[in-house]
């Protein structure tokens, strides 16, 4: 590709995001529709596509009753007469898996996604107990954060892990490389782990396009964070080397279809822009731990610059500052040690 195609900035061929129960064709027969989260991250972006005389669903938003009215609308106005013929959910997170299977019971459709992604959907789905029991809660306590803290994130924190309607009982597995013919389209199946452990990306050389679920965004960076199941985990490096590949396979000048934000030209320039902001994270620790060995729970307002007491925010904070730490050691330019007041990362 000659490098006159490669932008230098980000660039935005939509100035505006489609409003609640309206949809907006970025490609002929690629439609792009916007639903409401209960969050800081107020929104999820969802797709269509064209199949047949249908639509393929590309996501699904959260499971609750505003996502479920804003469906409503969707299939009264704009979906009018067009029907679902599937359902492909990019990753497990709630905004994007919540209603599949609402979806998939009320229409009789199949969900495709990645096995790992299922797995996950439906671990949580059937034991939601679990997330308040040991060794999560010592996973929390161990790195630093104090016994009220950890009883709030384990409840109200991950109240938004259950926002999700019962998935399906079967699925059709996609897997990394899988051709994914979707009406006249022909799509290429590529994984990413890091956000999540097998989140699935569809690219349409023909299109030049690619839905990337939250695995490259334009304005904020994916939450990557160690989870409790996998305490010793390093998702941010199987993130940044997942960054390095889009770079290195997709053209420079692909329009990119993201979960979050509006869509955008720009993929390289802005793998390089994540990449830079958790180095940088990664630097910001080790000059914190040169001072004296810090915890996970301590780390959390140095790398995001404030105190985080909403404990939905927490969670995701938690985990990431432990990934960069998780990073960190495998460099090998710092090391755990006992303190009393947890777990703590010491400068080498």
């Amino acid at each position: 590709m000659s490098t006159l195609t490669m932008p230098k900035t980000l660039e935005f061929p939509f100035a505006a995001p489609p409003k609640i129960g309206e949809v907006v064709e970025v490609r002929p027969g690629i439609f792009w529709a916007r639903l409401a989260l209960p969050f800081r991250l107020d929104h999820v972006n969802i797709y269509f596509v064209e199949d047949g005389a249908g639509l393929a669903l590309i996501d699904t938003g959260i499971d609750n009753k505003a996502s479920r009215a804003a469906w409503e609308i969707l299939l009264a106005l704009p979906l009018a007469g067009r029907k679902l013929t599937r359902i492909i959910a990019t990753h497990f997170h709630p905004d994007h898996i919540g209603l599949a299977g609402w979806l998939c019971e009320r229409f009789d459709l199949e969900l495709a996604m990645s096995h790992t992604e299922y797995l996950m959907a439906l671990n949580i789905r059937l034991d939601p107990s679990a997330l308040k029991s040991e060794p999560y809660r010592s996973f929390y306590r161990s790195h630093g954060l104090g016994e009220d803290e950890t009883e709030i994130l384990l409840g109200n924190g991950l109240q938004y892990l259950r926002m999700v309607a019962p998935p399906p009982r079967t699925f059709l597995r996609l897997s990394a490389e899988d051709r994914v013919k979707i009406g006249e389209r022909t799509f290429e199946a590529m994984t990413g782990a890091g956000h999540s452990p097998e989140q699935v990306m569809l690219y349409s050389p023909a299109d030049n396009v690619i839905l990337s679920g939250d695995q490259i965004l334009a304005k904020i960076s994916p939450n990557v964070s160690v989870e409790a199941m996998d305490p010793d985990g390093d998702p941010l490096g199987l993130y940044l080397r997942s960054l390095d590949r889009l770079k290195r396979t997709l053209p420079g000048d692909v329009l990119v279809l993201p979960g979050h934000n509006l869509p955008f030209v720009g993929l390289g320039v802005r793998a390089d822009e994540l990449i830079a902001h958790h180095e940088a994270r990664c630097m910001a620790i080790l000059e914190a731990c040169k001072v004296k060995p810090q915890t996970v729970a301590e780390l959390v307002p140095v790398i995001f610059g404030r105190r985080i007491d909403d404990p939905h925010q927490l969670v995701f904070a938690f985990g990431e500052a432990l990934a960069h730490v998780n990073l960190i050691i495998r460099d090998g330019a710092a090391r755990i040690v006992q303190t009393p007041r947890g777990l703590a990362l010491e400068a080498v």
